[in-house]
C-alpha cells in the first residue's frame, strides 16, 4: 500500500521548521494535533532530536501516518494516539508544546474552540501552542489565492473556511494562552505562536 502524501507538506516543512526549531528549542514533549499523511512530524522529529513528538488524528488517518513513522524508524517519534477533538479524551498528560498545521480550516467552528480549550488544559505553564494555515483579518483576505481556497473548502462542506484571527486569538486568550508571534510564512500562510500564562 502506497503512503499517504502531500506535496504542500514538502514545500512548507522547511520554513515551518525553521520557526519550530526556535520556539521549542528548551521544550521537550510535543503534541502534534491533526498529524495527517504524517510527513511533517517524520521531518520535524529528525531535525529537533531533543523533542519528544507525539502524533495524533483520528483513526481512519493512522494507517498511514505508521507507514511514515515505521519507515524511518526515529527513537523520539511516539505513534499516532485517537484524537477527534470533539469525541475522544485528550490524553492524560502535559506538553510544554502543542503543534497543528492546517487544521482550523477543516473542522467545524465547535472543533477549533474544543481544539483550544484541550490546548489550554493540556499546556505546561509557559508551554507554547502554535498553529499554522491561512487566516482571515478583520474579515479579509489578501491573496487571491486564499479567496478562491476559502470558496472551495465552503463548497467542499459548510462547515469548512479559512477562520477569521480575531475569533481565534480570542479562544486562546478564553484558555490562558497570550500570543507571542504572528509571522507571514509562505504561500499566505500564517505562523501563530501563543504561550500559556
Amino acid at each position: 500500500m502506497d503512503k499517504p502524501f502531500s506535496q504542500a507538506c514538502i514545500n512548507n516543512r522547511a520554513p515551518i521548521a525553521d520557526v519550530l526549531e526556535r520556539v521549542f528549542a528548551d521544550k521537550r514533549d510535543i503534541l502534534e494535533i491533526g498529524s495527517g499523511t504524517g510527513q511533517h512530524a517524520v521531518w520535524f522529529a529528525s531535525k529537533m532530536p531533543h523533542l519528544c513528538w507525539q502524533t495524533s488524528d483520528q483513526v481512519q488517518n493512522h494507517s498511514g501516518i505508521c507507514q511514515w513513522l515505521d519507515e524511518c524508524s526515529l527513537p523520539n517519534l511516539l505513534a499516532p494516539i485517537p484524537l477527534n477533538v470533539l469525541k475522544d479524551a485528550w490524553p492524560n498528560r502535559y506538553y510544554d508544546g502543542i503543534y497543528s498545521a492546517n487544521t482550523a480550516h477543516i473542522m467545524p467552528w465547535e472543533a477549533v474552540v474544543a481544539m483550544f480549550s484541550g490546548v489550554g488544559e493540556r499546556l505546561l505553564s509557559n508551554g507554547v501552542f502554535c498553529l499554522y494555515g491561512p487566516m482571515k483579518y478583520m474579515g479579509e483576505l489578501s491573496a487571491q489565492s486564499n479567496v478562491q481556497f476559502d470558496r472551495m473548502l465552503k463548497q467542499q462542506s459548510p462547515h469548512q473556511g479559512i477562520r477569521e484571527f480575531h475569533d481565534i486569538n480570542r479562544l486562546a486568550l478564553k484558555a490562558g494562552l497570550v500570543l507571542l508571534e504572528d509571522l507571514a510564512m509562505p504561500a499566505n500562510n500564517r505562523f501563530l505562536v501563543w504561550q500559556k500564562a
